[in-house]
């Protein structure tokens, strides 16, 4: 096992580790003080995987963060937003005071690690533990196999480390020594990092100064809760291999959040390249109603935990449906406020919340445009292994993040009118694979997928095209006779297809006993009439009503 060389450190604060988009479109490595520097200058952080590029951003948010004294209140945000400015000068303040917390190779106190980790046998690591897109006992999948998996450079692992400590699969981990909860040399599942439970969303700007005061949300009173105990890791002792007791775990903030330590980890190596990594489990974190000190998460009430709690509402961060474009959950990222005395179904990210609120109050115009991206993982084999990495992202105006706006009911509207022509077009798939005489199984599914690839574009660029002067009404009518146009020829396209046995058809026994005679002409027929219901301001009400059979 290779050990660290002494006088061999790699300061995160000045080696170039994190990768970013230049403003033409040029990738390179930059430091993290580097990172706010150039912030101006610089497109977005990214990073090999969008769960990379998120945990990334966090960790720089809690360096300014503390770097900005908070920022105090809105009135302090304005300020900085006013002038697109960072303080620069207190950032590199701050990092120089904690540049040795930032050290990946330091001896007593190398970041987010611990220097001592070791298990009660002196095992080999390798890097497979620590590379998400490696998988775990298959490394024949990933052209990293052979020499790539033998060493990476120090920047590299310091991404994938930090990466780690965010979205690492459950499992059976490797035993620390001096870990109570260590059973036979082996530490049992204890969960995801703390990350990977989440619907993970930020804002993005035209650039990274942009992006990075669009995250930067007051912890001020009345707004995210604070806490005199909140702080970075690297502002607190040094961890070692015990889980750290609940009474002074927290988390007391977001910047607790931002920088949870849930695993404990060791990389081995020196400068000349990491060549393997320890990984025992840290720090366990319970989500539930944690929606006011975490901002970068969808949110939803969990029905279970009410029911075993006996009390309403319970709140759990919801992770992003892998099988839907971002455009088709707008009801989810932007959710209707509460009905009644209801408390509501939904929570949307307390980031989306805060843009909404200086938009409204004029410290944001507009005419400004952002993009929300979203990011979370889905894991699989009883979460010990990672299934797949989700990322998207939507441009649009500002005013269709406020609630009660125009915009916002019509964009939401305008993806569920969608959802429904698309039904159509399933059901006209399932409906001639029936007059065929075939299995239609699978069908619909098929046909959906047609649909929603066909409009994907179609709806991002009508979003976009949203804002302060546009007609809600005027629009949406304008969208859904793009939505009729799309799947109207896609749904010609299945009829012409379908071949001489659906055009002769056949008569089938509808859920009443009662025979309908399904054959090409009637399918289509049945489409015309649910599209004219699913699209009705796209339409001419003289088209024929036939009813659609259920």
């Amino acid at each position: 096992m290779t050990s660290r060389l002494e006088g061999q450190g790699f300061s995160l604060v000045d080696e170039a580790w994190i990768p970013v988009l230049d403003a033409a479109g040029q990738r390179r490595d930059v430091s993290l003080v580097e990172l706010f520097e150039q912030a101006g200058e610089l497109r977005m952080i990214a990073c090999e995987l969008p769960t990379q590029t998120f945990a990334i951003l966090r960790l720089a948010l809690a360096v300014l963060h503390r770097a900005s004294g908070g920022p105090a209140g809105e009135a302090a945000w304005r300020a900085l937003w006013r002038d697109r400015r960072l303080p620069l000068p207190d950032i590199a303040d701050y990092l120089g005071a904690f540049c040795d917390r930032f050290d990946l190779l330091h001896p007593q106190q190398p970041f987010y690690q611990v220097a001592d980790l070791r298990a009660d046998k002196d095992n080999t690591y390798g890097l497979e533990r620590l590379i998400a897109d490696v998988p775990n006992g298959m490394p024949f999948l990933t052209a990293r196999a052979g020499h790539g998996m033998e060493s990476i450079s120090p920047a590299e692992a310091a991404r994938w480390l930090v990466h780690c400590q965010a979205f690492d699969p459950s499992g059976i981990k490797t035993g620390a020594v001096g870990d109570p909860r260590v059973k036979g040399g082996k530490g049992y599942p204890q969960g995801v990092a703390s990350v990977g439970a989440l619907g993970g969303v930020y804002l993005e700007g035209a650039d990274l100064l942009e992006t990075l005061l669009l995250n930067l949300i007051p912890v001020a009173p009345g707004w995210q809760r604070a806490d005199e105990r909140d702080l970075p890791a690297w502002e607190r002792e040094p961890q070692s291999a015990v889980e750290e007791p609940n009474a002074t775990r927290g988390p007391y903030g977001l910047l607790s959040l931002y920088t949870w330590q849930s695993r404990r980890i060791r990389l081995f190596g020196d400068r000349g390249g990491i060549t393997g990594a320890m990984i025992a489990y840290g720090d366990q974190l319970d989500w539930q109603d944690r929606h006011l000190l975490e901002p970068m998460s969808v949110w939803g009430r969990s029905g279970p935990r009410e029911k075993e709690q006996k009390r309403t509402p319970v709140y759990l961060p919801r992770p992003h449906d892998h099988t839907r474009a971002l455009w088709r959950g707008l009801q989810t990222l932007l959710p209707p406020p509460p009905s009644g005395n209801e408390p509501a179904q939904r929570l949307s990210p307390l980031m989306l919340q805060w843009l909404a609120r200086v938009t409204v109050s004029q410290a944001v115009g507009q005419n400004f445009q952002v993009r929300p991206r979203a990011t979370s993982v889905t894991y699989g084999t009883q979460q010990a292994v990672v299934d797949e990495v989700f990322g998207d992202a939507l441009t649009m105006n500002v005013l269709v993040l406020v609630e009660g706006s125009p915009l916002r009911t019509a964009a939401v509207d305008a993806a569920a009118d969608a959802e429904a022509a698309v039904g159509v077009l399933g059901r006209l798939a399932t409906n001639l694979v029936r007059a065929a005489g075939g299995d239609p199984g699978g069908a619909a599914e098929r046909a959906a997928e047609r649909g929603y690839s066909e409009l994907d574009r179609e709806f991002r660029d009508w979003l976009a095209d949203l804002g302060p002067d546009s007609d809600p009404a005027a629009e949406r009518a304008a969208w859904q006779r793009t939505v009729w146009r799309a799947v109207r020829q896609l749904g010609e396209e299945l009829v012409e297809a379908a071949g001489p046995k659906a055009w002769v058809g056949r008569l089938i026994d509808d859920k009443n006993g009662k025979q309908v005679h399904y054959s090409s002409y009637q399918a289509e027929a049945w489409f015309r009439t649910g599209l004219a219901k699913a699209l009705p301001l796209a339409f001419d009400h003289t088209e024929q009503t036939q009813e659609v059979p259920q």
